[in-house]
């Protein structure tokens, strides 16, 4: 990920003041990727994760992510041929819906067959990589756009459909309801070219509120 410059900062904060004073306050915008989480080495594991990961609770997701990774020799996610060999009734063994099951077969197939290259995706621009990820089944927009911020450290990532993050743009901006996803996507214009800097401050805000 390419940090952002302190000049880079400066303007960002003179845009949207309200935001350069919780700057001032709040963790930075941490340099991504980090360290891989357990079972993660490539792209694919990393959708994978966040396919087992979806709508439930961080303990809950990581014990049955565990069991996806314990499927196969060793302590890593399977690889897109092992996803296969394994088929729906043993990825459900782990503990995956039918849903996330066909998920992950689909995310599987489709890296196999070349529909989807995740190999030097990293050069692509941040709208081609989601249009091709939302292609996946269990793959929408704010799962790519996850994607590109944590997996590849993308500096103008907005997510408007995010909840915490509109909650952040409440609590930042004073408003007596959360913004609608088209409300924060205007709203968060200010914040280009870092973006992910402002959603970033907006996930602490909300943090910070909570006493967390």
């Amino acid at each position: 990920m390419g940090r952002a410059s302190a000049s880079a900062l400066r303007a960002l904060a003179r845009r949207d003041p309200a935001l350069g004073r919780v700057m001032k306050r709040l963790e930075p915008l941490p340099d991504f990727p980090g360290a891989d989480p357990p079972g993660v080495r490539s792209h694919f594991a990393y959708l994978l994760r966040a396919i087992a990961h979806q709508q439930l609770a961080g303990k809950a997701a990581e014990t049955i992510w565990g069991r996806v990774c314990g499927l196969t020799p060793g302590r890593k996610a399977p690889t897109a041929l092992e996803v296969i060999e394994l088929g729906e009734e043993r990825l459900r063994s782990a503990g995956l819906s039918r849903a996330k099951a066909a998920a992950f077969l689909d995310l599987a197939e489709r890296t196999l067959d070349g529909r989807l290259k995740l190999r030097g995706c990293a050069r692509l621009s941040d709208e081609e990589i989601v249009s091709r990820l939302v292609e996946v089944r269990g793959i929408g927009e704010w799962s790519a756009q996850m994607f590109l911020l944590f997996r590849l450290g993308r500096l103008d990532v907005l997510a408007p459909a995010d909840l915490g993050i509109q909650e952040g743009l409440r609590i930042l901006d004073g408003l007596g309801e959360r913004p609608t996803s088209r409300e924060l996507a205007q709203r968060g214009e200010r914040w280009r070219p870092l973006a992910s800097v402002g959603c970033w401050l907006m996930w602490r805000l909300v943090d910070e509120a909570r006493g967390s």
